[in-house]
């Protein structure tokens, strides 16, 4: 049977100032199969077409942050202990001016999660 989830694309905007950005990652939230979790694929020959210079092992650094909090693993940091999954995805969505962000919020309908989050990443990043 079909559940709510609410996903959102990560995107990486290596230079704030031009606001251009690219889709590394979705993490996805479904409260009612008590999962969250974030796949990310960082695309090293997009970021240098946007800006030559992007620290490319920081972002992928700091990507792999983002399935870590999800997979409440300690490396994760104080985000990844808490212990409400809807928190953690409200934590990793929220508005922030940095070069890893999320992108709005979206919904959708799944009877497997996991699957709908590797449908989303092959549609929308890979």
């Amino acid at each position: 049977m079909k559940k709510p989830f609410s996903y959102a694309l990560i995107r990486v905007v290596p230079r704030v100032e031009r606001g251009e950005c690219v889709n590394v990652g979705v993490v996805l939230y479904c409260q009612m199969f008590d999962y969250l979790g974030a796949r990310t694929n960082v695309d090293e020959a997009r970021l240098r077409a946007l800006h030559p210079g992007v620290d490319v092992d920081g972002v992928r650094d700091g990507v792999r942050a983002w399935e870590l909090v999800c997979g409440g693993e300690d490396a994760g940091g104080p985000a990844a202990r808490e212990t409400k999954l809807g928190e953690r995805f409200r934590w990793l969505t929220a508005p922030k001016s940095t070069v890893i962000q999320a992108g709005p919020v979206h919904m959708g309908m799944t009877a497997d999660p996991a699957g709908e989050l590797e449908r989303l990443m092959d549609v929308l990043v890979r």
